[in-house]
C-alpha cells in the first residue's frame, strides 16, 4: 500500500537522500526542493522510461529540446500575457496574500475559478465566512488578477533591457518549432513532438512537498493529427498513458479518470481529462490530456506571419492546420507518485517491521549493492573486485556498502528500494568455507527476502535473469 502520510515520505526522502529542502544551510527557500543522489537517479530513470516508451519505441514521435527563454511575442500569441492569471486577495489584517479561488475551493469543494468572475470572489469569501488561514480574521481586499509568469530583463545592465519571461510551459517550444520539424524530418500525420524540460510558474499557493512548486519539470507531447482523427487519437493516448503508469507499478485502484466539465475547459480545448492519483491529501491531478484544436498553430501563424499549414503528401492542393492532442506529464509529480506507491511497511516473522520501497526494478535508484560481510582486507578486496567487474560488464547502477552490520545494511537497502543485494563472505574467499561455498556469494531478493548461494562466475547471468522477469 502507498504511504498513508506525506510526512512518512518527506522523512524518508531527507534521511535517505532522495529529496532535500532547497538552500537548507541558509534556512531554505519556501517550496524549493533539491533532488539528492538517490532522487536524481530515480527522476532520471522516470524520464528515461518515459522517453523510451513514448519517443524511441514509436515511429510517429520525435524529440526536441527547446530553449527556456523565448521571444516575448510567443507568449502574446499563446495568450499567457493576458490570460495566465490567478485571482488573488490580500488579508488587510496580516497582509498575507492568497488565491481567492483556492480558498473557496477548500471551503466549498468547487472549482471557483471556473464559475466565478473576478469581482465576485470577495463577495463569495464574505458570504461563505471564509477566514484568513494565517490570522483567522475576515477582512479581504477585492480580488486582482496576478500573472503567473516570472519576468526578468534581457541585457547586462540592471533594470534595463527588454522584458523576457521564464517559460510557464514547454508546449510553446514545440509549437514554434513545428515548421522546423516538418522541413527537416518530413513526418506524415499523425505524428508527435516530445520534450522534457523545466517550466516556471509564480504560484501563490504551492505545497504538498514536490506536488506543486514554482520550478518544475514537464514531459510533454504535442500530437498533430488530421481533424477527423482527433477522437481516436485522444482515446489511444489515454489508454497508452494509463498503461505506462500501471506498467511501472501504480495500482489501478489508486488512479481514476476525471473529465473536465464544460465550465472547467480552457478556451482552446474541446475535451480534457485528468488521470488523478489518490494522494495522502485526496484525489489530485497526476496527468492531463487535452484536445487543443488548431489554436496554438493558428495563433503563431497569425502573430509570426509564417505559414504553418501541413501539406497533404497525397494531395498537394490540400493544406491545413493540424489539430493537436496534448498528453502532459508532470515529471516531479510522477516521481512523488512512484515514491508514495513504493512505500511499504511489512511485519516480519520475528515481529519486526521493515520499511521497504518496492519500486519497479526499472525505477529503483540503485540496481544492485555489493555488501562485504566485514571490513577485513581480503573480504573488502574481493568485494571491490566483484563491484568493479559488474560496473564494467553491465549498464546497471551498482553500489558498494560497508558501513554498519549486515542486518542494518540490508534494512538500509530495503529503504532505498535496491532490488538485489550481493553479500561477499569468508566462504567466498575460501576461509571457513563450507563444501562447495568457495568462490560463491549470497544474492538476496528485496521483495521475497529469499537468499540464494551462487558462483561468482554466474552472478552477471543471475542479475540479467532477474531483470528479464
Amino acid at each position: 500500500m502507498p504511504a498513508s502520510s506525506l510526512d512518512q515520505i518527506v522523512s524518508l526522502c531527507k534521511r535517505r537522500g532522495f529529496v532535500f529542502p532547497g538552500s537548507e544551510i541558509y534556512g531554505g527557500l519556501a517550496n524549493t526542493w533539491d533532488y539528492g543522489p538517490l532522487g536524481a537517479e530515480l527522476k532520471n530513470k522516470v524520464k528515461r522510461e518515459w522517453w523510451d516508451t513514448f519517443v524511441r519505441s514509436r515511429s510517429d514521435v520525435v524529440g526536441l529540446d527547446s530553449a527556456i527563454f523565448m521571444n516575448p511575442k510567443v507568449w502574446e500569441a499563446s495568450g499567457h500575457i493576458t490570460s495566465f492569471t490567478d485571482p488573488l486577495v490580500d488579508c488587510k489584517s496580516c497582509k498575507e496574500r492568497f488565491r481567492g479561488d483556492k480558498l473557496l475551493e477548500e471551503k466549498l469543494g468547487i472549482d471557483a475559478a471556473a464559475v466565478l468572475k473576478l469581482d465576485q470572489v470577495k463577495a463569495m469569501l464574505d458570504a461563505e465566512e471564509v477566514n484568513c488561514p494565517n490570522c483567522g480574521k475576515r477582512d479581504w481586499t477585492e480580488a486582482k488578477q496576478f500573472n503567473l509568469m516570472f519576468k526578468t530583463k534581457q541585457g547586462v545592465v540592471a533594470n534595463e533591457g527588454d522584458d523576457i519571461f521564464l517559460r510557464p510551459e514547454t508546449a510553446q517550444g514545440i509549437f514554434v518549432n513545428f515548421l522546423n520539424v516538418l522541413q527537416t524530418q518530413r513526418p506524415r500525420l499523425p505524428f508527435g513532438i516530445a520534450q522534457i524540460g523545466k517550466a516556471f510558474r509564480n504560484e501563490i499557493t504551492p505545497g504538498n512537498f514536490t506536488f506543486r512548486t514554482r520550478e518544475f519539470e514537464q514531459m510533454e507531447i504535442e500530437y498533430f493529427v488530421d481533424p477527423a482523427e482527433v477522437d481516436s487519437a485522444f482515446d489511444n493516448w489515454q489508454k497508452a498513458v494509463w498503461q505506462w503508469y500501471t506498467g511501472l507499478g501504480i495500482d489501478e485502484e489508486h488512479l481514476r479518470i476525471r473529465e473536465h466539465s464544460a465550465e472547467e475547459l480552457s478556451h482552446y480545448s474541446s475535451k480534457t481529462v485528468d488521470i488523478e492519483y489518490n494522494f495522502p491529501w485526496g484525489w489530485a491531478e497526476l496527468f492531463g490530456l487535452a484536445s487543443r484544436g488548431d489554436f496554438d498553430l493558428s495563433q503563431h501563424e497569425k502573430f509570426s506571419g509564417q505559414e504553418l499549414k501541413y501539406t497533404d503528401p497525397n494531395d498537394p492542393e490540400k493544406k491545413f492546420l493540424p489539430h493537436v492532442v496534448e498528453p502532459s506529464f508532470g515529471c516531479d509529480r510522477a516521481v512523488l507518485t512512484f515514491l508514495l506507491e513504493a512505500y511499504t511497511e511489512e511485519e516480519l516473522e520475528n515481529g519486526d517491521v521493515r520499511t521497504v520501497m518496492k519500486f519497479d526494478k526499472r525505477l529503483a535508484p540503485v540496481d544492485v549493492t555489493i555488501l562485504p560481510l566485514s571490513k577485513k582486507e581480503p573480504l573488502i578486496e574481493k568485494a571491490k573486485e566483484i563491484h568493479t567487474s559488474l560496473l564494467k560488464e553491465t549498464r546497471l547502477n551498482i553500489d558498494f556498502d560497508v558501513t554498519g552490520s549486515i542486518g542494518k545494511r540490508y534494512r538500509r537497502q530495503d529503504e532505498i528500494g535496491t532490488p538485489l543485494c550481493v553479500t561477499v563472505d569468508f566462504g567466498t574467499i575460501g576461509e571457513d568455507a563450507k563444501q562447495g561455498d568457495a568462490d560463491t556469494v549470497t544474492i538476496r531478493d528485496r521483495d521475497t527476502l529469499k537468499q540464494e548461494r551462487i558462483p561468482v562466475g554466474k552472478l552477471r547471468e543471475k542479475i540479467a535473469e532477474h531483470w528479464k522477469q
